[in-house]
């Protein structure tokens, strides 16, 4: 379908987790791909019953069509992508003020938006406060820790974080998981990263003093990484002081629920991700492995793990009273709750939205809560929702958003 619509110019369409993409003939021969070209480590090429490359690319297949497609942007001019970004960043920023969101942990930046975020906190004309996570390599680690590991004057721009990878996503049969899918008992998922390679990022972060934060949605991917942390972090006299972050942990197994708290180590999820995936989690593990282990909000809050919620956008939309509407009801649309029991209570929801969200940033000592010395950040909403029925919070609207004591968004204008 796509060779008809476009035969001659390369498309790709990522898939909204950002672990799959579709792509059109055009494109796979400008990444070189091939009906005989091997799946690279962490991906697959997929394909028919006679063996033709089918257009879909999962996990890493999908990064040798995006790197052509960096390599044919790169002959833009330095006017056209600086338009572009200046353009894409003032969407962003609309978007984010809209919905009542004053800071924003942006989870992976490539080197060449952090310079120009840099040059713009400097100005200070962000009008949000970013915390970012380098995706620098190992071998440049160092040298990117010392020259970005830096917090702006106003707080607008944070840098001390590194993200990294384990596995893919669920709906895509790409998280690694202990035992094989239920619905395709031939794969256990994809390891993404080399275990080797996560183990000496640690090493680094930890001799570096960075976070460092890791993709993990599977059960086995959560078990290696809390391992790797595990071993990094107890021969540190601090280590259950780094915060260091699972970006995710939706689904882990029973052992491993109380580790988070044992470490010190902040499950980074999205209540979102529960409504919206709940449909179909079931097919991908089965009842008992969903019941035992997905979205285990409740499990990791008795045990005392700090979590810190979020819209994982683009993949959600970034409306933080969708996510809380989810930590509270976990209702999928027009459907009955998914194991209720793990829901959250509101306060619960609205701490890890703010001062557990802060507490990940390591800003929970100026922001995160309104107390008197702390940043003035502010959302009115028209309505409380820690009473409010909570089918009305969908109608919930941001009347307020307050950067910094400066209302940047309101409403009726």
């Amino acid at each position: 379908a796509l060779d008809e619509a476009a035969p001659f110019n390369p498309v790709i369409l990522r898939h909204a987790s950002g672990h799959a993409a579709i792509v059109n003939s055009a494109a796979l021969q400008r990444a070189g791909i091939s009906d005989d070209s091997p799946d690279p480590e962490g991906g697959t090429i997929v394909r028919d019953a006679e063996g033709h490359a089918t257009g879909v690319l999962r996990e890493n297949a999908s990064m040798m069509v995006r790197e052509a497609q960096m390599a044919d942007e790169f002959d833009r001019s330095d006017e056209q992508k600086e338009r572009d970004f200046q353009r894409a960043l003032l969407l962003a920023r609309e978007e984010c003020w809209r919905n009542g969101v004053c800071s924003f942990h942006d989870a992976g930046v490539p080197k060449s938006d952090l310079e120009r975020l840099i040059r713009i906190a400097a100005s200070d004309t962000l009008g949000l406060r970013l915390y970012l996570m380098l995706t620098t390599p190992n071998a440049k680690l160092t040298a990117a820790a010392a020259r970005h590991r830096s917090v702006s004057e106003s707080a607008s721009l944070t840098v001390r974080a590194v993200k990294r990878a384990i596995d893919g996503a669920l709906g895509s049969h790409g998280a690694w998981l202990l035992e094989p899918y239920s619905d395709q008992p031939s794969t256990s998922g994809l390891n993404t990263e080399a275990l080797a390679d996560l183990r000496e990022t640690a090493r680094l972060c930890a001799e570096l003093d960075l976070q460092l934060c890791v993709h993990a949605i599977g059960d086995r991917a959560n078990r290696e990484i809390l391992n790797i942390y595990e071993e990094v972090l107890s021969a540190l006299p601090d280590g259950r002081e780094r915060r260091w972050r699972v970006e995710h942990a939706q689904h882990l197994a029973a052992d491993d629920i109380p580790r988070f708290a044992q470490l010190g180590v902040i499950a980074a999820m999205q209540g979102i991700h529960c409504s919206s995936d709940a449909p179909w989690v079931i097919k991908r593990l089965g009842v008992d492995r969903a019941r035992e282990g997905a979205y285990v909000w409740r499990s990791l809050l008795d045990h005392g793990t700090v979590i810190a919620n979020g819209s994982d956008t683009p993949v959600e939309a970034v409306s933080p009273l969708a996510s809380f509407y989810a930590s509270i009801s976990r209702k999928p649309a027009g459907q009955s709750a998914f194991f209720p029991e793990q829901a959250m209570s509101r306060d619960e929801a609205l701490r890890s939205y703010t001062l557990h969200a802060a507490y990940a940033a390591f800003e929970d000592q100026v922001k995160g809560s309104l107390t008197p010395g702390k940043y003035a950040d502010v959302v009115v909403l028209s309505d409380d929702i820690l009473t409010i029925a909570p089918e009305g919070i969908s109608q919930c609207r941001v009347l307020y958003t307050i950067v910094g004591g400066r209302i940047v968004y309101r409403a009726d204008s």
